[in-house]
């Protein structure tokens, strides 16, 4: 049995690893500055993004519980709301334009798994890439999850609690589901 001071030493030795890497420098980052309240929290969140995301515009606002799975990969336009708990998986590379609201615990996922294989546990047959992309103006309401390859047209409403499957959304319509479909338009009043 490991005495509890070798205990001790091997988790400095761990977080000592870690925090020499500069992605896990990264999740460190996120897991203190996640929940903090207030302006506080939100400006310090806005310069994490800044510093280590792909390109972050103007006036963006994170709210608490956001995780963001490889923040490089992520670009954010001006106006762009970030719900409370949304978690985005970039590696495929995820892009926000300007306006975009995201409702609380949206998720957006641009990775995911292989699974062709029957011969091969699917945690061996790697992962697929597929950049998601959301135009101008476009709202996501709550607990909805946008799927690898989803290209989403500027000035579309996604219901609370809808799937976007990885196709193409055409602009200025009401999406809703699992999976979304269109369930109207949007028009200009005069």
């Amino acid at each position: 049995m490991k005495s509890p001071d070798s205990i001790q030493v091997n988790l400095l030795k761990a977080i000592k690893w870690d925090l020499l890497n500069k992605e896990n420098r990264i999740f460190y980052i996120q897991f203190l500055i996640r929940n903090l309240p207030g302006r506080f929290g939100f400006e310090l969140r806005r310069r994490h993004l800044h510093k280590n995301a792909n390109h972050v515009g103007k006036n963006v606002v994170i709210h608490e519980g956001v995780r963001i799975r490889n923040i490089k990969m992520l670009t954010v336009g001006a106006n762009v709301r970030i719900g409370v708990n949304n978690f985005f998986q970039a590696a495929g590379g995820i892009i926000l334009s300007d306006n975009v609201l995201l409702g609380p615990d949206v998720k957006i996922w641009s990775a995911n798994h292989i699974y062709k294989d029957l011969n091969r546990p699917i945690v061996e047959q790697g992962y697929k890439l597929d950049k998601v992309c959301i135009g101008k103006n476009v709202w996501i309401g709550s607990n909805s999850f946008i799927l690898p390859g989803a290209k989403i047209g500027d000035n579309v409403i996604i219901a609370a609690g809808s799937v976007v499957l990885g196709k193409k959304i055409p602009t200025n319509i009401v999406i809703a589901g699992n999976p979304a479909v269109q369930i109207g338009k949007r028009e200009e009043r005069e």
